[in-house]
């Protein structure tokens, strides 16, 4: 089995790719207001070496709850891969104060996928969607 996972907490990013048991990983920490290169980050783990997009049998993220926008953003990348690719994609909600590794994060995605019932809906891209325990509340601008 062949499964991509990203995550960010906002000043720090990674992404780690399962193929078979064999994992590899790559992170980098970054200003909190940059977005990741997507590309030096897949290519950080092999990417057209030794594994192309539409070989990845899963995706997945994770749901932090320290970080608002890194998941959204990590979150609609993942989405959009997955949509186009028609692949399966899970968050994988992280409720630890320090988040997951990269790593585990794999692990626990490819235990739930093989977990479930056969029932599509569970990893259709478009329910792939980070939720928050706490209601957030954003301030109007006019306000």
């Amino acid at each position: 089995m062949k499964i991509l996972a990203i995550k960010s907490s906002g000043d720090r990013t990674a992404i780690g790719i399962m193929l078979n048991d064999e994992i590899n990983s790559f992170s980098m920490d970054h200003g909190r207001k940059d977005r990741p290169n997507w590309e030096m980050f897949l290519e950080n783990v092999g990417h057209k070496k030794t594994f192309n997009l539409n070989e990845i049998d899963l995706f997945a993220f994770e749901n932090n709850q320290n970080s608002y926008t890194a998941t959204r953003i990590t979150a609609s990348y993942l989405k959009g891969i997955s949509a186009a690719l028609k692949k399966p994609l899970i968050s994988i909600e992280d409720d630890s104060e320090h988040n997951l590794d990269i790593d585990k994060l794999l692990i626990i995605a490819r235990d739930k996928f093989l977990s479930a019932e056969s029932n599509e809906n569970t990893f259709d891209p478009k329910n792939a969607n980070p939720i928050y325990k706490n209601d957030i509340k954003f301030k109007k601008l006019d306000e």
